[in-house]
């Protein structure tokens, strides 16, 4: 056993052997865990979507078979979030691309001489809008997404005007 001081009072509860704490490290931030590459990432976690098809498979064959109001409902909303992680995956992918086939097109510009021009945030918001337009366009809901545009606009614009009551 450890010696201890007799001149200092001895603690409640005294430690006979030192416990070695541990040490808890979060990888996002340490270095041990490499860099964060967001391609390597995604090829190496890319079998993860095959099993996501195969749950959402699953969710709409029990939703099928379900009775149960309340169980129905719950795969319902597991089923739209799902769904909605799905297009926001995609979107997210379409975003990638967009941004690598500008990175290549500027390197392609720097090979042939040319001083390199990178957009700004607004310029790319707007590239972005007007492939989403195009889209939206090719699917033929061009006119239901503005007609519900003009319908939030106009709520806005209501809100400024004087209402009857004050008047």
């Amino acid at each position: 056993p450890l010696e201890m001081s007799a001149k200092k009072p001895v603690p409640f509860l005294r430690r006979v052997v030192p416990v070695t704490k541990k040490v808890q490290r979060d990888p996002r931030f340490d270095d041990l865990s490499g860099e964060y590459n967001p391609e390597i990432f995604l090829k190496t976690y890319s079998f993860l979507d095959s099993i996501k098809k195969r749950e959402k498979e699953m969710i709409q064959k029990q939703l099928k078979k379900c009775r149960n109001v309340e169980q129905k409902e719950k795969l319902q909303q597991l089923l739209r979030r799902m769904t909605q992680q799905e297009e926001e995956q995609k979107k997210r992918q379409k975003w990638r691309e967009r941004e690598l086939s500008l990175k290549r097109q500027q390197r392609e510009l720097a090979q042939q001489g040319k001083k390199p021009f990178f957009l700004k945030k607004s310029e790319k918001r707007k590239l972005e809008l007007a492939d989403k337009y195009a889209e939206l366009k090719r699917s033929g809901k061009l006119e239901s997404f503005l007609s519900k545009k003009r319908k939030r606009n106009a709520i806005k614009d209501k809100r400024w005007l004087p209402s009857q009551k004050s008047l």
